[in-house]
């Protein structure tokens, strides 16, 4: 059984076991996370698709650990002006095991 949810902006596709990083929430290692927005679950051809949510599914999550994303470098010049600007950025994780999923 597998199910699309929706966290951080974005979509995963998930099943139980499943390990991924996803945008940083608020948990410490070792919490259960419960996500309620949930826009497909089942197997195969008997998929519940959710208009927009699917009622009463239902995804658990043990939060594994909180960490940061690789650096990115943002560098801006300008051309014959002596000008340039380096700014560096580190986006917060946080990385789940999917646990269970309860459909309705």
């Amino acid at each position: 059984m597998f199910a699309v949810i929706k966290t951080g902006g974005k979509q995963y596709r998930v099943a139980a076991n499943d390990v991924l990083t996803i945008e940083k929430l608020e948990a410490v290692a070792g919490d259960i996370v419960e996500f309620n927005e949930i826009l497909m679950v089942g197997i195969g051809a008997d998929a519940t698709i959710g208009a927009p949510f699917v009622a009463g599914a239902l995804v658990k999550a043990e939060v594994v650990e909180q960490n940061r994303g690789k650096k990115v470098i943002a560098f801006k010049k300008r051309r014959r002006q002596n000008s340039k600007r380096s700014r560096g950025h580190r986006q917060h994780h946080t990385v789940v095991r999917i646990t269970d999923i309860v459909a309705a």
